[in-house]
């Protein structure tokens, strides 16, 4: 009986020191295996990111001598997003930036501000460290109507329709090279570029250069286009564009221009200054008084608020 109680045991020992190897061996391998995965870096491919301004102004006059408005108020709010990707010799670049103001005076009434959707996506592939081959596409419009506010012959003011929403649009598709010299500069250069202008609205393709009773054109032409995003210091950031467009089909010379900037300060962690400025040149657009030829279209704004910034 005895022996059959020591065979027992050290039986029972035997297994017990076998399960606790083999618990041993899973978590060496276990902590392999988490330890491995720790290192993946597919998180670190993209870059997002994004900031939201939203500035309110208002003013009150009463009995003021010096003369003005009684009562002025404007509100701006402007979005930019984006999403960056890179991964060996491929990178795909995604931005979005909305914005749109009203401004209302007792003189005026409410009229618009601002106001654009602009999103770009670009893919390309390396060949060098700095240069790629890249497909760059662009579609750039608005939210709401505007209006052109001429005085008539009894020096009233006059509203017209020149836009709506996707009257116009601009869509363009490009296939070039890429230069980025370093992170926060890229440029953009293609000889191969197709662009459509769209207006949804008939009546107001004349505005943008469209034949009677058309919806969209279609244009061929070089483009050129340079991207600046950079922190400057721990409360600057700059954000500007330069994009060139020349019709190979009419006046090539006349080249097409946006080119838009935004300035931001930090004054503390949820309040920012904002400047913003674009100027938009296109010879195939009106001008707001008919009487005049093609001119540069110019939009400052400037104002302190509310802002955050996110990061993904």
């Amino acid at each position: 009986m005895k022996k059959l109680i020591c065979c027992f045991f050290i039986t029972a020992y035997s297994y017990c020191f076998a399960q606790d190897n083999t618990v041993k061996f899973l978590k060496a391998e276990t902590e392999k295996f988490f330890a491995k995965e720790s290192l993946d870096t597919s998180s670190k491919n993209w870059r997002k990111g994004g900031q939201f301004n939203f500035n309110v102004n208002q003013g009150t006059l009463s009995n003021w001598s010096a003369g003005g408005d009684k009562f002025s108020f404007s509100l701006n709010a402007f979005l930019n997003t984006y999403a960056f990707y890179k991964k060996g010799k491929h990178s795909w670049d995604n931005n979005l930036d909305l914005a749109y103001g009203i401004i209302n005076t007792t003189s005026l009434g409410n009229r618009k501000a601002s106001d654009r959707i602009d999103l770009t996506s670009k893919y390309g592939f390396s060949f060098t460290k700095n240069m790629s081959l890249a497909l760059l596409s662009n579609s750039r419009t608005q939210f709401a109507k505007g209006y052109a506010y001429l005085k008539n012959s009894t020096g009233g003011d006059s509203a017209s329709v020149t836009s709506k929403t996707f009257a116009p649009a601009y869509v363009l598709l490009s296939l070039g090279v890429d230069y980025k010299p370093v992170q926060a500069l890229s440029i953009f250069l293609s000889p191969l570029t197709q662009r459509y202008v769209i207006v949804t609205d008939k009546r107001l393709g004349k505005f943008y250069g469209l034949d009677s009773g058309s919806r969209f054109k279609n244009e061929a032409g070089a483009f050129f286009s340079a991207n600046f995003f950079k922190k400057l210091n721990a409360n600057i950031t700059v954000k500007s564009k330069l994009d060139l467009f020349s019709n190979y089909k009419n006046n090539p010379q006349n080249i097409d221009v946006f080119f838009s900037n935004v300035f931001t300060a930090k004054v503390s962690k949820f309040i920012n200054v904002s400047v913003n400025l674009d100027i938009i040149y296109d010879d195939d657009t009106q001008n707001v008084n008919p009487e005049k030829g093609p001119a540069p279209q110019i939009l400052q704004l400037m104002g302190i608020g509310f802002a955050y910034k996110f990061k993904g």
